[in-house]
């Protein structure tokens, strides 16, 4: 025997190392990029919010009137529960250039609420409130629409929001 190894004795080392070296670094990696999202640039999950009880929403303000209220100059708050494949309610009139504050949630089910070309993009969970703001500078007729599938008549939920008057 001599006092060298043969070659092929270190070659199982290396494909080991090949694979033990990625497995450490694409998940410290990993756990970098989430710690930069959440301390560097402000990206959280969202937090629990407001709650209410599904069953009682006819009873708890301001699902119990939903629809369109005006809260201030221009401003108005547009309330809309989702339940089984309908949206209350499914249409409304805002004036163009009114910014409106859109708090929503779902009645039965997972539900989804989506205005195309917008970025309004929200999911609708029973008991969970979810708010989001926006400002229509055009008229015309928005169409929103669940994008969650909810059931045998997903197909049908859907309304608009029309937006009048001159800019």
């Amino acid at each position: 025997m001599t006092a060298q190894q043969p070659r092929e004795a270190h070659e199982p080392y290396i494909f080991e190392l090949a694979w033990i070296l990625p497995s450490i670094a694409i998940p410290t990696a990993m756990l970098v990029a989430v710690i930069i999202a959440a301390f560097g640039m402000g990206i959280h999950l969202p937090g629990l919010g407001t709650t209410v009880d599904p069953a009682r929403l006819s009873e708890t303000p301001p699902f119990d009137t939903p629809g369109l209220t005006q809260i201030g100059p221009n401003r108005y708050q547009l309330t809309i529960i989702a339940s089984a494949w309908q949206f209350q309610p499914n249409e409304v009139r805002v004036p163009v250039g009114a910014q409106v504050d859109i708090v929503a949630t779902s009645r039965d089910v997972i539900h989804g609420f989506e205005i195309p070309g917008t970025d309004v993009n929200l999911m609708l969970i029973p008991g969970r409130v979810t708010r989001t703001t926006i400002t229509f500078s055009k008229q015309g007729n928005y169409q929103f629409m669940c994008h969650e599938y909810c059931g045998v008549g997903h197909h049908l939920m859907w309304g608009r929001i029309i937006v009048e008057g001159t800019p």
